[in-house]
């Protein structure tokens, strides 16, 4: 997982918890900033790279932010979801969420932590239509990303199509389904939560088995899908 910033980069240094694999530092950057991350890297004998300025944006993958150095921290739980499904192999039970479009970090890393919480086996982040996982997102889950069980797959539609084939039934979240609280639900689930304002995404809409829905009371129409991820969440491990 790629941490860029100068302070994201010196507090994951800092973080006795956490395995830094390397760090780059941008040729340009000079004086007391690079003396700081230098003497952080000696001091955890973590591996010090120099590398152009350009060559750390590309990297990063953020231009206006990376500040010239990016950390590339081990996310034990982090894997490929063809990985994922190898190593479930026989394993009856499963629950994951599907992230599709969810485009706000701070809802990305609040579903991170209450996932992890709630024990679930996976959260499927696609590489495309869902942010990267950047301090953002690091921020927003408290930390608890780099230890999150973080899925990969090009999209949410190419996700969820493995997802079946390995036998999850897959719903999505939305209104107008038959209430999560009482729907039967089988032993390898997966829940998907659509973009904050046009949910469901069409493509992976036609895939769902079926819809599910929280309970709204008082007036309400919608929870947050952070907030909604978080019932999900913890409805799935009630279940078990």
């Amino acid at each position: 997982m790629t941490v860029y910033g100068r302070k994201p980069v010196l507090e994951a240094l800092a973080d006795p918890d956490l395995e830094v694999d390397k760090v780059i530092l941008a040729d340009t950057v000079r004086g007391g900033s690079a003396r700081e991350i230098q003497d952080a890297c000696r001091a955890h004998g973590v591996e010090l790279q120099r590398a152009s300025a350009h060559r750390v944006k590309v990297l990063a993958g953020n231009g206006r932010h990376d500040q010239g150095v990016l950390a590339d921290v081990v996310a034990p739980r982090m894997a490929p979801l063809p990985v994922f499904l190898s190593d479930l192999g026989t394993r009856r039970g499963a629950s994951v969420l599907v992230l599709d479009g969810v485009t706000n970090p701070s809802n990305v890393g609040m579903l991170l932590r209450s996932a992890t919480a709630a024990g679930l086996d996976g959260v499927l982040l696609p590489r495309h239509g869902v942010p990267a996982i950047d301090p953002l997102v690091v921020k927003a889950s408290a930390g608890v990303a780099f230890g999150a069980p973080v899925l990969r797959a090009a999209t949410a539609e190419q996700g969820v199509s493995a997802l079946r084939e390995a036998g999850f039934t897959v719903f999505g979240l939305a209104a107008g389904g038959e209430s999560l609280m009482d729907a039967e639900l089988p032993h390898r689930v997966a829940l998907v939560l659509g973009n904050e304002t046009d949910g469901l995404s069409a493509a992976v809409a036609a895939q769902c088995d079926g819809i599910l829905s929280i309970p709204m009371f008082g007036g309400v129409e919608s929870l947050n899908v952070a907030s909604a991820g978080a019932v999900a969440a913890y409805e799935l491990l009630r279940r078990r």
